[in-house]
């Protein structure tokens, strides 16, 4: 299985919108990854994000691209400061490649837990617009495959 998790592409800061939607810069960013993962041949069977404005429409802007026909669902346990272990109970069962869009620390959080299995030590510098790409493995290892951030993919 392979988990996707995507930052929510760059937003606007609240004191010009309080709901904080995308960005131009977020939108071309977004627009961006999704072009990068088709062309890689990614694929998932569900597309998860917070709910958030920014986390939404930067779900939907994958989904059309690498999901089709899949409607993005919302979790409650993937916002800003939640537990990653809380989201793994509820996800351990999972066997489909699933990409998950939501906010820091969490996404920096969820991956020191996959694959360090702690919280404290952090290994990837997320920014608004990046992916990872976890694999886990037969012995229930996670491993990291790659990452891309906005900037490679000018």
């Amino acid at each position: 299985m392979k988990l996707y998790l995507v930052q929510h592409g760059q937003a606007c800061t609240r004191d010009i919108d309080p709901n904080r939607p995308l960005t131009e810069q977020g939108k071309t960013d977004v627009n961006r990854l999704a072009v990068f993962l088709r062309k890689s041949g990614v694929r998932v069977e569900r597309i998860i994000h917070s709910g958030k404005l920014r986390a939404q429409q930067t779900a939907e802007r994958l989904v059309s691209a690498i999901a089709a026909g899949t409607a993005a669902d919302v979790s409650d346990v993937i916002n800003p400061n939640d537990d990653p272990v809380t989201f793994l109970q509820l996800s351990s069962s999972w066997n489909g490649d699933t990409l998950i869009v939501g906010h820091l620390p969490f996404m920096a959080r969820l991956v020191s837990q996959l694959t360090l299995g702690n919280t404290r030590t952090m290994f990837t510098e997320f920014t608004p617009g990046s992916a990872v790409c976890l694999e886990r493995y037969e012995d229930n290892h996670w491993a990291l495959n790659w990452m891309v951030r906005p900037e490679v993919l000018n």
